[in-house]
């Protein structure tokens, strides 16, 4: 059975339990959760595939903020539809603006977080620990109670003050995965891209049943001809 979950404002949707019941006689599915913050720096198609990625897990559930400004980015970046397609792939959504959610405690257990893409402005408040709305907060929670929490940082080219709070998130335990495209595996389309990033940001949570980036194999890409020597 679902879940019935309210927020600020008498919205309501409905998510999936923690506990997801397969059938008569068989045993409870634990959900891992993963809480997903989509901030509103360039690269909102990344939110959109990560959010589809891990709906491909089973055993994850996911948890979505969104801030204003993401809501424009996805507009202008994906299409009219994107935000829409977001919030329904998601198991749950969260007010950016809701600070008492349950993503706001660190008694909500949870697998790990992202937020993909995250922007400078989001990067700076993680770093000095300002928990001015729900994002901040989840990710301030992820820190002090020692998950996982991976920021897909979006800026170029970057000053002192970036790289010094990339450097303060990464102390207090965070991951820092600005998407930096690979292309050992050649991907033929930005959409191939997208997917490859997303995955390796999925992957950073060990998920089981996770899908799995195109790993490196250097058997598969030999050159033509040998150097000389």
């Amino acid at each position: 059975m679902g879940t019935r979950a309210c927020y600020a404002g008498g919205s309501c949707r409905e998510g999936r339990s923690i506990l997801d019941r397969t059938g008569p006689g068989r045993s409870a599915m634990i959900k891992e959760r993963i809480v997903v913050g989509v901030s509103g720096a360039s690269g909102a198609a990344l939110a959109l595939r990560v959010v589809e990625r891990l709906a491909e897990i089973p055993s994850v559930e996911t948890h979505l903020i969104v801030s204003a400004a993401a809501k424009r980015t996805l507009l202008h970046e994906v299409g009219p539809h994107a935000l829409h397609q977001l919030l329904a792939i998601a198991d749950r959504t969260y007010q950016v603006g809701d600070i008492g959610a349950a993503t706001a405690s660190g008694s909500f257990r949870t697998a790990g977080m992202i937020v993909v893409p995250c922007s400078m402005r989001t990067l700076a408040a993680i770093a000095a620990g300002v928990a001015d709305n729900l994002i901040v907060r989840a990710a301030d929670v992820h820190l002090k109670e020692r998950r996982r929490l991976v920021l897909m940082t979006r800026e170029t080219p970057l000053h002192l003050g970036h790289l010094r709070n990339m450097t303060a998130v990464t102390e207090m335990g965070a991951v820092v995965l600005p998407p930096v495209p690979a292309f050992y595996h050649r991907p033929k389309s930005i959409e191939e891209i997208i997917d490859h990033l997303a995955a390796r940001a999925i992957g950073l949570f060990g998920l089981p049943g996770e899908p799995f980036a195109t790993e490196w194999d250097p058997q598969s890409h030999r050159p033509h001809c040998a150097v000389a020597r």
